[in-house]
């Protein structure tokens, strides 16, 4: 089959990401691929409502990404949204916003349709559909948990638990206090024992009967903790894909980020300057999540929504 180039501009509550891949099947080959923070998620929380500043940022940078889709000479751009567009009591803004400026229509896809395609674009990877999997997509306003194994998904919810969510909801200083992160802590640990157990709980102890379960996260979060753990100062596929974490490396690495002031995060290796703040959050995110189901290493995979976009 000859393989078609396609494009899909992520509009997620964090950050723009853009992928041009060619695409034939299942077999997605990514030709470019390039993120832009927007923080469409700022100051959302307070009000649900999207701020007008944010959705104008936001509708610059997917018509910049339109361009460069365009002269990449990709065939097709499709343009998707997620958890702050859904949550949102204004989703008519953005979308208009974006229609005006890049003439592109939005979909604003349910959580339920991100776990599906987090999960399809993940196990793309032939490596990852030889034993059951607990699939892990942290994002900026909401977390996908899917539990799988090759093409057979056992549970997929979206909980509304995000990096840019808990950083509104707990400010901290700076450098952070420890009451500030032991607050922050303290409510994802009871989060995930009342929210997310009670409905995982049950899929993972029928599924632990076959095979051991591995974890794996798929977003920002985990590729800049991969980054910073082989210390890449770029981007690198393969080498943030064959990175394994640990609970103590991960917790190693939290006790770093919430010790150090911003200004100080921000020249740490592998992590990238915008995205300094809201790592702290997210890191503390996975810590809770492997302490609380027991896993003691976290794989980590570049893929996900978008590869499972753009074969669609």
């Amino acid at each position: 089959m000859e393989p078609v180039r396609r494009a899909v501009i992520d509009v997620g509550t964090n950050s723009i990401k853009l992928l041009v891949a060619d695409v034939s099947g299942h077999d997605v080959r990514p030709v470019h691929e390039e993120s832009r923070q927007t923080r469409l998620g700022r100051g959302f929380y307070q009000t649900q409502r999207l701020q007008p500043e944010a959705v104008a940022c936001t509708a610059e940078a997917v018509w910049e990404f339109a361009q460069i889709a365009r002269e990449r000479n990709a065939d097709s751009i499709r343009v998707i949204a997620t958890s702050a567009a859904r949550d949102a009591k204004n989703p008519g803004d953005l979308t208009s916003t974006i229609e005006r400026v890049s003439g592109l229509k939005v979909k604003i896809i349910s959580g339920e349709q991100e776990a599906e395609w987090a999960f399809q674009g993940v196990t793309a990877d032939l490596e990852l559909v030889k034993q059951p999997l607990l699939l892990l997509d942290v994002g900026g306003g909401s977390t996908e948990f899917i539990l799988g194994h090759g093409e057979h998904k056992h549970f997929a919810r979206s909980f509304p638990l995000g990096t840019v969510r808990l950083m509104e909801k707990f400010p901290h200083s700076d450098p952070p206090t420890r009451s500030e992160f032991n607050a922050c802590r303290d409510w994802i640990k009871n989060f995930l024992k009342d929210e997310v157990r009670p409905q995982l709980e049950p899929a993972l102890r029928r599924e632990n009967h076959s095979r051991e379960i591995q974890l794996v996260g798929t977003g920002g979060t985990t590729s800049i903790l991969a980054r910073m753990e082989a210390k890449l100062d770029r981007y690198d596929r393969e080498r943030i894909e064959a990175t394994r974490l640990s609970l103590e490396q991960i917790k190693s690495h939290r006790r770093q980020l919430w010790r150090l002031p911003l200004a100080e995060r921000k020249e740490i290796v592998g992590l990238p300057k915008l995205r300094a703040d809201v790592i702290l959050t997210g890191v503390v995110i996975y810590e809770m999540v492997m302490a609380e189901f027991g896993f003691q290493q976290l794989r980590v995979s570049t893929r996900g929504l978008r590869f499972a976009a753009v074969m669609d």
